[in-house]
């Protein structure tokens, strides 16, 4: 047989063992083939993408929204001056986040179909090839995201080494999109309450912040201020917006400017850039004035607490509609794929620097028939409804609690509540946005596939290679002595009933003194 056969014999075993995902795999990549065909070059967002844009050629801290981890990516790519290849890479990470919960589903037991139906959101979900199309950050942080997850529960307890990796990712994350610095404090959190080693919590620490602490650093050199964005008060004044009453806040004179001035909005986040609000009609811009609207967030929050939760909990339950609702009323929130032509915005410096300065070919995104057709048609059914995603939060949620599997005859060991911790990151993923400015749904989308993890992990079984024990809660002292505790008692029933044990004589010959000849 040539060398090439013998090396492709394991690639097509393991097709052949894995051959539902491969399919589904295949199908997912033709549909992403058809949304390049069907929409070039990608999809350019005022002002988001032509800012990252920009920082990717000029490489430092902004003051603003955007963190450096998704720039550096454009940067390595900046060669290519190509926005095409920025989405074809984008494409390519989606496929591989369904990998990612694939495999990991599978190595806890999950059977191939479930394993299969848990990574389809990620892989088919017309949103998910919309949000891979643009120039945005959200492709490389849900990649970034799923696999530090992932990571850390693909064994009952992780590993130093998957530790430290994880943390490595949660910083990557956090330096993409800042909502994420709260997951590394969460995961440290649900890794001490699972009473795993402190040597693999600190590696997991000390990997996730310390990146994030030299990236402040830099940061404050550079702004005169240690943080990792100049906007987080502007953001979260914005959010206290839709329910502040300075009568009963009583901010005090300086802060006093910031009040509600009677312009009322349909969404929270729609009062960082009206220019009608009271924050933009102040001198000084949403830098010099962070700080203040930070402190009035934070005095509003306090004030009225109820308030605040309240239109946390109403704009995150926007999630779970049947029919996606636009908040803001201008935004398309699903079912975007429609034929036309969008230019670049006309007369904006910043679109004429990106593309003078990273694409010189940029134009805006137009729509090519018949792809264009397919997609549109695809969208409707190819959409996660809300209720659906509910069911896939509760299916999560009763993961969480742990279950008593049986080992041997009459032994009982505890397995691990594995789905606790993606279950936490899911639901942190969708409430952090609207806690800290306000919903969308392109906010949601990163809290899928976490989710999908956390239901998946919690109808899995542990493989049969564990010896009938279950996954386990990673004490593998008390597994060990219920092993050696099953082999006893199999001993002691086989002399009880006569059975001689392997290798001892017959019954009759017992006891029998024999002597040499």
């Amino acid at each position: 047989m040539p060398a090439y056969a013998r090396a492709l014999l394991p690639v097509l075993a393991g097709i052949g063992r894995h051959r539902f995902f491969a399919i589904a795999l295949t199908a997912a990549a033709v549909l992403r083939v058809v949304t390049m065909l069907g929409y070039p070059p990608a999809r350019l967002y005022w002002y988001d993408s032509f800012s990252y844009l920009h920082n990717a050629v000029h490489l430092r801290p902004e003051q603003g929204f955007h963190p450096i981890g998704y720039p550096l990516l454009l940067r390595v790519l900046l060669p290519f001056h190509s926005v095409e290849l920025i989405v074809v890479l984008q494409h390519a990470m989606g496929l591989a986040t369904g990998v990612i919960v694939y495999a990991a589903l599978r190595g806890r037991g999950l059977p191939a179909w479930g394993a299969v139906l848990a990574s389809a959101p990620v892989l088919f979900d017309a949103s998910f090839l919309r949000l891979e199309h643009a120039v945005l950050s959200d492709s490389l942080f849900i990649l970034l995201v799923v696999a530090a997850t992932a990571l850390l529960v693909r064994r009952p307890v992780p590993s130093a080494r998957a530790a430290a990796t994880a943390g490595l990712l949660l910083a990557g994350a956090t330096l993409t999109r800042t909502v994420a610095l709260p997951l590394i404090l969460l995961v440290l959190m649900v890794l001490a309450v699972r009473r795993v080693p402190w040597r693999r919590i600190a590696a997991l620490a000390l990997a996730g912040l310390l990146p994030v602490a030299a990236y402040a650093t830099w940061y404050g050199g550079l702004h005169g201020r240690f943080g990792v964005s100049g906007t987080d008060g502007v953001a979260l004044w914005a959010r206290s917006m839709t329910f502040a009453d300075c009568a009963v806040i009583q901010p005090p004179p300086d802060l006093a400017p910031l009040c509600p001035n009677g312009t009322v909005l349909d969404a929270a986040g729609e009062y960082v850039w009206a220019e009608e609000s009271s924050l933009n009609r102040l001198p000084g811009g949403h830098i010099a004035l962070n700080d203040r609207a930070r402190a009035f967030a934070l005095r509003a929050i306090a004030a009225q607490p109820l308030d605040y939760l309240r239109d946390v909990v109403t704009d995150t339950a926007l999630a779970f509609a049947w029919t996606p609702v636009a908040h803001p009323a201008r935004t398309v929130p699903a079912f975007g794929f429609a034929l036309g032509t969008w230019p670049l915005p006309a007369g904006r410096p910043l679109v004429e620097q990106a593309g003078r300065e990273y694409d010189p070919d940029l134009t805006g995104m137009r729509s090519v028939r018949p792809y264009a057709d397919l997609l549109i048609a695809y969208q409707h059914p190819a959409y996660l409804r809300g209720p659906l995603l509910a069911v896939i939060l509760l299916m999560g949620a009763a993961g969480t609690v742990g279950r008593v599997g049986r080992v041997g005859r009459g032994d009982t060991v505890r397995r691990p509540r594995t789905a606790a911790l993606p279950w936490a990151v899911a639901v942190t993923l969708l409430v952090a946005p609207v806690a800290v400015l306000d919903f969308d749904h392109r906010y949601v989308l990163p809290a899928v596939p976490v989710a999908c993890l956390a239901a998946g992990l919690a109808l899995a079984r542990p493989p049969r290679a564990a010896a009938g024990i279950g996954s386990g809660g990673g004490h593998w002292a008390q597994r060990r002595a219920l092993v050696r505790r099953a082999l006893v008692r199999r001993a002691l029933v086989r002399r009880a009933f006569g059975r001689p044990a392997r290798g001892a004589p017959p019954r009759s010959d017992r006891g029998r003194v024999t002597t040499g000849t």
